[in-house]
């Protein structure tokens, strides 16, 4: 999920040191009312809201300026239930785009959402915009840079995935398994460019509706980079190149200049493994001066795999949720200490007294309800339950 960080926008209780985490005072941070998992976050003020993914259309709000009333249950989604979607705020709404679900319940499959709703703030309500997104936005990030329009990155191709979808689970997989395993393998299989995932940076501004394209992206397109928002510039960190397979790279884009994106250092190696895989989903945001990067998932193996030749890289694989937290100080990364599990697929905010995460997928593949406050210390991340 991505960090919106404008006027209107969009930790543990140590029981031993072995846990390799620096504990502050606990349960400061109210968890969740129930685990969420590959929902949407935004940030509205000193209020900030998580929903959708596993909690299917419940949608919550917590007021920074009064934790002592914990979560608060705000007005159900008014569409289909959906994951993997997107959310930024514009004046006192916040929009969702894209994500993948199912119209009714009894469809055969999910399919990509081109529709595109709004929370209004104030009045508590749903509403569908009168607008579709030009590309699937699943997997997209997105923010606003100057409060008027929301631009995006990234989003698996509609079209191809609806197709993979509808295949994979309309075959029966028991009586057909040769003919399953094909869809699987000729999907998963395919290089990074042949799956037409969305590489234009795009823009909708909601007082128009307009939509427009802002140029093509240098780099590979991703989806589920991490985000972070300072003003008209968005720091995007990792995220995957196709399915099972992640990125490193982490850049810069500045909203309005002639020439908007800048590499900047690639996330360092873990200290237990030779090599850095990039991690999807992620939680990151600004601390005392320093960008803190938390957890993801990867399938460790799958880089190497790609990189010799085998495009179904992350078979045979396990996906691995990772703990590791890195700071990115005067442009250098350094890995730190670990969040208490691994954790991905979460929601991340940024506050006063650091980057608030809330929920993410556990290793399990459960959905947490934890919520933590990530703060630098100037060594170390301190983590606040």
């Amino acid at each position: 999920m991505t960090i919106k960080n404008s006027i209107l926008h969009t930790p543990l209780l140590a029981a031993s040191l072995v846990l390799s985490v620096n504990a502050l005072a606990a349960n400061e941070w109210p968890d969740l009312p129930v685990g969420i998992k590959s929902g949407v976050s935004a940030q509205a003020g000193n209020k900030v809201f998580v929903g959708l993914g596993s909690a299917g259309q419940d949608f919550y709000m917590l007021d920074l300026n009064n934790l002592s009333q914990g979560w608060q249950k705000r007005a159900d989604f008014s569409g289909p239930a959906r994951n993997g979607a997107t959310a930024s705020v514009i004046g006192n709404e916040i929009y969702v785009f894209g994500g993948s679900g199912k119209i009714n319940a009894s469809d055969a499959a999910p399919i990509l959402f081109d529709s595109v709703y709004r929370y209004d703030v104030e009045s508590d309500a749903w509403a569908q915009a009168n607008t579709t997104s030009p590309v699937g936005l699943l997997g997209a990030a997105s923010y606003s840079p100057d409060g008027k329009q929301v631009v995006f990155f990234g989003g698996y191709n509609k079209a191809y995935f609806d197709q993979y979808l509808n295949d994979v689970l309309t075959t029966d997989k028991k009586a057909e398994p040769e003919a399953w395993q094909k869809i699987v393998d000729d999907y998963m299989g395919m290089k990074p460019t042949d799956y037409k995932w969305n590489r234009q940076v795009l823009s909708y501004q909601p007082e128009t509706g307009k939509w427009s394209d802002l140029g093509q992206s240098p780099y590979l397109p991703n989806c589920g980079s991490a985000l972070v928002a300072k003003g008209e510039q968005a720091l995007l960190i990792s995220g995957e190149i196709k399915p099972g397979l992640r990125t490193a790279e982490v850049k810069t884009y500045r909203f309005g200049r002639e020439q908007p994106w800048q590499s900047l250092h690639a996330m360092p190696a873990p200290k237990s493994l030779e090599v850095q895989e990039g991690v999807a989903g992620a939680f990151a945001g600004e601390s005392n001066g320093v960008v803190i990067v938390a957890g993801g998932a990867n399938f460790h193996g799958a880089k190497s795999a790609f990189e010799s030749g085998k495009m179904f890289a992350h078979d045979g694989f396990s996906k691995a949720f990772n703990p590791e937290i890195y700071v990115q100080k005067e442009g250098l990364w350094t890995q730190v200490n670990n969040l208490p599990e691994g954790l991905a697929y979460g929601a991340s905010f940024n506050a006063s007294k650091g980057v608030l995460i809330a929920g993410g997928e556990k290793s399990d593949r459960s959905a947490s309800n934890k919520v933590y406050m990530l703060s630098w210390n100037g060594s170390s991340v301190d983590i606040n339950d």
